[in-house]
């Protein structure tokens, strides 16, 4: 099996919290990411789905060195990222790169589309010039679907996936090895979503990008990834490919959120409606005790409260459920 590109191991990433009461007061730690290991392979797009709140913006921003990581590992080309200093992440960074969630707000507005996606090039490759700068940006702006006379406008003239567009253009015009789509469609309408979707397999498969692809509903990632990670409250519940989670979820969470996707026909959707998932979810601040959501989990046992599931094989998936035997033989 070939090695991967990109490896996690037991990544963590804890804040301190200062309460109401004063700087005299004990700060509480929010743990946002809680002991999260995966491996992305060369070539593959790796979904990441999960409630709002559970650690994936967090999780990505920690990979490529944007917030600090308090433990663990992130393992790309033969170097732990979790700990170089600036210097050495700066060197990094052209392998690794973003899209953001919101298209306008990731855009400098006083700067046209030529400028911004070329910003890259000007702090890593200083030395080139304006010509071949402009040369590098018009090919890439051809390859995410962009016109070469749009090259002075400035954002405000574009629509939200054409603005989408332009920050993937910003991010591959470094041909950067592993890209992380923080929620890239989610802001976008329907159609322009599948658009983008389709744009962004087409320009893996031509550069061979690596995928971190982040979204809060499974639909979204269903045509896109591989593999699918299941995150709740900076915890990994299940990580399996697509065909698994979608067909025989192991999981009470990931089949929560598989019942939540909702029927494209009418008459499906009125005779077997969405059974809400019930409950809150828990503050990272003070998660619960043992599995995290048992508080919301229709099976839930003793045990659950005492201790903390590990994530284990269990037919083809990696799931942290002390149940996940059961549920899937009742789901034979």
């Amino acid at each position: 099996m070939s090695k991967p590109i990109l490896a996690v191991r037991d990544l963590r990433v804890y804040f301190e919290i200062r309460s109401n009461e004063g700087w005299l007061s004990k700060p509480q730690t929010l743990r946002a990411v809680d002991g999260v290991t995966f491996d992305l392979m060369q070539g593959e797009t790796l979904g990441v789905v999960g409630e709002s709140g559970c650690g994936k913006s967090t999780m990505a921003r920690a990979v490529l060195g944007l917030v600090p990581v308090t433990s663990g590992e992130v393992l790309f080309a033969g170097k732990d990222l979790a700990h170089l200093d600036a210097n050495e992440m700066r060197a990094q960074r052209q392998h690794l790169q973003i899209i953001f969630q919101d298209p306008l707000a990731s855009l400098d507005p006083r700067m046209t589309l030529g400028q911004i996606i070329a910003e890259p090039l000007r702090s890593f490759f200083p030395k080139l010039t304006a010509s071949e700068r402009q040369a590098k940006v018009v090919e890439i702006m051809g390859h995410v679907g962009l016109l070469p006379e749009q090259i002075n406008r400035y954002p405000h003239e574009f629509s939200g996936g054409q603005a989408q567009r332009i920050g993937i253009a910003r991010a591959l015009i470094l041909r950067p090895e592993v890209v992380v789509c923080d929620e890239p469609v989610s802001a976008l309408d329907v159609s322009i979503k599948a658009q983008i979707l389709n744009l962004l397999s087409d320009l893996q498969e031509r550069f061979g990008l690596s995928l971190l692809f982040i979204a809060h509903d499974l639909a979204s990632v269903r045509h896109a990834s591989r593999r699918v990670m299941v995150l709740y409250l900076g915890k990994v519940m299940e990580l399996a490919p697509w065909q698994e989670i979608y067909r025989t979820p192991l999981h009470p969470y990931t089949q929560a959120l598989i019942q939540a996707i909702p029927p494209a026909d009418p008459k499906r959707a009125r005779s077997n409606p969405v059974k809400p998932l019930g409950g809150e979810l828990p503050s990272p601040i003070s998660p619960p005790s043992g599995c995290v959501f048992r508080t919301r989990c229709p099976h839930a046992i003793e045990r659950c409260s005492l201790e903390v599931p590990v994530l284990r094989p269990v037919a083809a998936s990696l799931v942290a459920c002390h149940l996940a035997e059961q549920i899937q033989a009742a789901s034979a």
